[in-house]
């Protein structure tokens, strides 16, 4: 009888027990990052058109942090997840004009996996420097197969741009410095090749992937029987092309569980699946409930998806504490047994999510994360943008100051120096929001303040009935702004002539 109490008692604990000492445990990790996907584009997150059961699987089976936020925009929270610090901190304060690159000296997640004894591989995107010096294979990354800049077929002014010529359909992917041409849909490529890298490394010693995938980014462009399933469900081709690109990127993560288990693995291997800001063409279907979308500061523009399924280690459960991209670094760190030098302590400021992992109703302190869309135009003075598109998280609150000043990307292959185009204005409602012409250089703040647990969807300013809460977080957004200055390395940066990756590809084929 005393047995039987005690298994029952041990089977009540089952997620202490399951989850117990999970640092230094060495599991294979991949990582699958979308671009461009919104928080409101998985049909467990509500969704009432797009169909997403493989994705809604991690979901099921794994922890899940409903509370996690990343930056506006694409490079940015690359970088963070890569170094566990903000992306001004890395140099980062736009997706072009010199200013996507990666400080080099950061130490990133890869280069630490690697004194942990991990192999590690880049599949897709990287955004984080087109020069070779900036690459992946520079910055700790093992095996390379990446396009160039922030989608495939981009170019802008300076260092900024992919092989040229490429298309979504059959692009020349720089594979350990040598462009391949490959063939088929570039998400079907990227993890056939990931699973092939997977599939040559595994059991000889632990492995990361850090499959990223250039979908559902636009242009939309789905493969046409992907599009297919949309048509006559919703409105428009760019969003019956940016639920087929989803679709299919759902079908490949099916794909891919399915191998890690004939493989014999699932039970060692730990995937992770997020989204690297808020969302696009799919916010004209469905949000989430949130206010706005990509490009800013509002819940909107900053809140992922974070799921990690560890078959018989990690218990599926909620995670309602308030998170980040910059958690990523410390905790896979932690996980995979690495020990951490000096400096690159003093580089992480995020904090390791392995207490929530093992329990995810672990006390966890409240905190305050800081948002900057950044994107002021090329060579103009940060001073003069302090106060454009920030804001300041807290479990329960969100200050935010949505001024929308000149900036943004310069059009599509423009030559010379960048012209700039407006910027997101920060939106009213979520069923009005909408880009529209950029005001002034906003050089006062106007805050506003919204109590996220009462109003998620941001929709009252309560900033007159809290004026101290302002006050505290605004001093301490000043102090975060002041902190990052030095640190903005890209500002003055010159243009190069030429994409490095034109120069590369042309050389190799003679053109």
């Amino acid at each position: 009888m005393i047995r039987l109490t005690t298994l029952l008692a041990l089977l009540c604990l089952g997620i202490s027990l399951q989850a117990a000492g999970l640092a230094g445990k060495k599991p294979n990790i991949i990582f699958l990052l979308t671009d461009d996907q919104g928080y409101g584009d998985l049909s467990s997150h509500g969704n009432p058109i797009l169909k997403t059961p493989n994705m809604d699987r991690l979901n099921a089976e794994g922890v899940r942090f409903e509370d996690f936020c990343v930056s506006p925009t694409c490079a940015p929270t690359r970088s963070a997840l890569l170094t566990g610090r903000h992306e001004f901190k890395n140099g980062i304060t736009h997706t072009i004009l010199e200013r996507e690159r990666l400080t080099p000296k950061a130490t990133t997640l890869a280069q630490v996996l690697k004194t942990a004894g991990y192999t590690t591989g880049i599949f897709g995107k990287w955004h984080l420097g087109d020069e070779q010096e900036y690459w992946p294979t520079a910055r700790g990354f093992d095996e390379m197969f990446i396009h160039g800049a922030g989608g495939i077929g981009q170019t802008y002014p300076g260092s900024c741009g992919d092989a040229p010529g490429n298309k979504y359909f059959d692009p020349a992917i720089l594979h350990n410095g040598t462009f391949e041409k490959t063939k088929g849909y570039c998400t079907d490529v990227f993890f056939a090749h990931a699973a092939k890298w997977i599939e040559s490394v595994k059991g000889k010693q632990p492995f990361y992937v850090h499959l990223a995938t250039n979908a559902p980014h636009g242009p939309y462009i789905a493969r046409p029987e992907d599009k297919a399933l949309f048509e006559g469900k919703v409105e428009g081709e760019d969003v019956q092309n940016f639920f087929g690109m989803l679709h299919n990127i759902d079908q490949n993560l099916g794909r891919l569980l399915g191998k890690l288990k004939e493989w014999g693995i699932e039970k060692d291997t730990l995937v992770i699946f997020m989204n690297d800001n808020g969302g696009t063409a799919g916010t004209k279907v469905f949000n989430a409930g949130l206010r706005a979308s990509k490009g800013s500061p509002w819940m909107g523009g900053i809140k992922a998806s974070s799921l990690w399924r560890w078959p018989g280690t990690l218990n599926a459960a909620p995670v309602n504490k308030l998170c980040a991209h910059i958690d990523f670094f410390p905790t896979l760190a932690e996980l995979a047994g690495a020990q951490l030098a000096d400096d690159v302590k003093t580089q992480v400021e995020g904090r390791s999510l392995v207490p929530l992992l093992e329990d995810p109703n672990a006390d966890w302190a409240d905190r305050q994360l800081f948002t900057h869309v950044g994107r002021w135009p090329k060579d103009a003075d940060p001073q003069k943008y302090k106060f454009t598109n920030c804001s300041i998280r807290t479990t329960r609150w969100h200050l935010v100051n949505a001024n929308a000043a000149r900036g943004g990307e310069p059009k599509k292959g423009a030559k010379g120096k960048a012209k700039a185009k407006a910027a997101p204005k920060a939106p009213g409602p979520p069923a009005k929001d909408a880009i529209v012409k950029a005001g002034p250089e906003p050089m006062t703040s106007s805050w506003q303040l919204f109590d996220v647990q009462a109003d998620p969807g941001e929709q009252t300013d309560v900033a007159a009935a809290h004026p101290e809460v302002v006050k505290e977080l605004a001093t301490a957004y000043d102090a975060w702004w002041d902190s990052v200055q030095p640190l903005l390395v890209n500002e003055k940066v010159p243009l190069a002539p030429v994409n490095p990756f034109k120069t590369l590809f042309e050389k190799q084929f003679g053109q």
